[in-house]
């Protein structure tokens, strides 16, 4: 399969499935540094599994975001609250049009390097909390990308419909080792185990039947 896609990659357990279920075709994959708790940690799971793989990785900056924007995401591990993504108070967890900033330096990595599509491991559990994660969205920057370039650059995001349950089933069929992926919001050297990202971890592991490899604080 060509090569024809640029991947946004976090470094945690969606995205760096689909880098490997998807590997034919990812050119490259961009992991960005906009100051939240966990990124540092991220970012290295993101470095090691393109190493791995030999996809090539590029870190890009943007500092603006966590010095800017406001969101318990920005402000230290005591700023996450505990519990189910479902609950109310994970909005604060937000980062205002994330997703759409990272996908429109995205796409014009895209087209600066002759790719056709910027992949995005958004899914189905993030639509209760996340607008930028949502189908229409995707739909929506998506038909903007491909009108603003000459290429018409498109999101390509095989996980909208799909739950992180199922994710994890991907990458069990895949012999992933889910230890080399970050997830916790609070950033810390063990997963806290109880803030919404690490609460939904636990229960993807669980439904597809995977030895959890994650260090917990609890």
């Amino acid at each position: 399969m060509e090569k024809d896609s640029i991947l946004v990659l976090s470094g945690g357990m969606d995205s760096t499935t689909m880098l490997y279920e998807y590997r034919d075709r990812i050119a490259l994959a961009v992991t960005f540094d906009y100051g939240s708790n966990h990124n540092a940690r991220e970012i290295d799971c993101a470095r090691r599994n393109c190493e791995a793989l030999g996809v090539e990785h590029i870190v890009i900056p943007l500092q603006f975001m966590g010095q800017y924007f406001k969101s318990s995401l920005l402000e230290g591990a005591d700023a996450i609250p505990e519990g189910h993504y479902a609950d109310e108070n994970m909005k604060s967890t937000v980062v205002p049009f994330r997703n759409g900033i990272m996908l429109a330096v995205a796409c014009g990595l895209a087209e600066s390097r002759g790719l056709k599509h910027v992949m995005l491991a958004n899914h189905g559990g993030d639509h209760a909390i996340y607008p930028d994660c949502r189908q229409g969205f995707v739909e929506a920057m998506s038909d903007a990308m491909r009108e603003g370039t000459y290429d018409g650059i498109t999101i390509l995001a095989p996980y909208t419909s799909i739950t992180k349950n199922d994710i994890a089933c991907h990458g069990r069929d895949l012999g992933m080792d889910y230890g080399l992926t970050y997830s916790c919001y609070k950033g810390g050297e063990k997963h806290c185990g109880r803030c919404g990202t690490c609460v939904e971890r636990r229960e993807a592991m669980a439904a597809a039947g995977i030895a959890d490899p994650t260090q917990y604080e609890d």
